[in-house]
């Protein structure tokens, strides 16, 4: 069943968090701060800047290649959330004309320059907060806020919603399942037969909710989460690894690799 793959595939980021690679080793707050830094470096540029935000790729390809996560598996769920950023930003050429430059001869607009940045911003963030989950776990990055003073409520709240939505999707495969057995996978695909699954999973979810609380409550639950143990100290490694993280940012962020890396090309061609 195919319903049956995508629920399995649902925990494979939380397997990939469990390798021993120098990344996920790393303080899960080192990895907070340093992808905070480089989402605000990047959303930092203006609206028609394409080329400077373009070495920023090396940064993730760089984590992805240190901390062994398959390219194939961050390309997918990029695909599934770039259809947000395509709607975004597709209204943008209709609206702004003007001629920026000429490219091959063809005018090239501004509302088009503005709509590839949205999409090189887009896919420059989501790609490193995936990596990020990769190597940290999201319980790790739920470490790394609550050192980091976030409200613990907040914090809480995130943990059940990534928890219980296996619950939830669980919930739901079942009934799935079941329609598909009893109508061979080829009756019941009507409008209305889905509606009717949708309110039975929405009375069925709150059922299970008050189990799993009350089930909670009996085995001593106060509204505070538990955390498996972590190092509480930051390495030289955590702290190499952030000053080397900032200094790229930095080098990124205010100087044009872009042309550095043309006028070498042309000394060495001209040598």
């Amino acid at each position: 069943m195919k319903f049956d793959e995508e629920f399995f595939n649902l925990g494979y980021i939380d397997r990939l968090s469990y390798k021993d690679t120098f990344i996920h080793n790393l303080d899960p707050r080192v990895k907070v701060f340093v992808t905070l830094i480089f989402i605000i470096t990047v959303v930092s540029f203006s609206k028609y800047e394409v080329i400077m935000l373009l070495p920023f790729f090396i940064f993730p390809a760089v984590l992805l290649t240190a901390g062994d996560v398959p390219l194939g598996f961050v390309v997918k769920r990029l695909l599934i959330v770039f259809p947000f950023a395509f709607f975004v930003g597709i209204f943008n050429p209709i609206f702004d004309r003007a001629t920026a430059l000429y490219l091959f001869g063809f005018p090239v607009s501004y509302g088009l320059i503005s709509f590839v940045s949205i999409i090189l911003r887009f896919t420059l963030t989501i790609s490193i907060l995936i990596i990020l989950i990769a190597t940290t776990s999201f319980s790790g990055v739920c470490y790394a806020l609550k050192k980091f003073r976030v409200p613990e409520l907040f914090i809480n709240q995130l943990l059940f919603l990534y928890r219980y939505i296996f619950v939830l999707v669980e919930e739901a495969m079942r009934m799935v399942r079941a329609k598909e057995l009893r109508s061979f996978g080829k009756k019941g695909t009507e409008l209305k037969h889905f509606a009717s699954l949708i309110g039975t999973l929405l009375i069925k979810t709150i059922e299970r909710a008050e189990r799993v609380y009350h089930a909670m409550l009996s085995r001593g639950f106060k509204g505070n989460m538990p955390y498996s143990r972590r190092k509480n100290k930051i390495t030289v490694t955590d702290t190499v690894f952030t000053l080397a993280s900032l200094l790229l940012l930095y080098f990124f962020r205010f100087h044009n690799i872009s042309l550095i890396l043309e006028n070498l090309i042309k000394g060495i061609v001209k040598s």
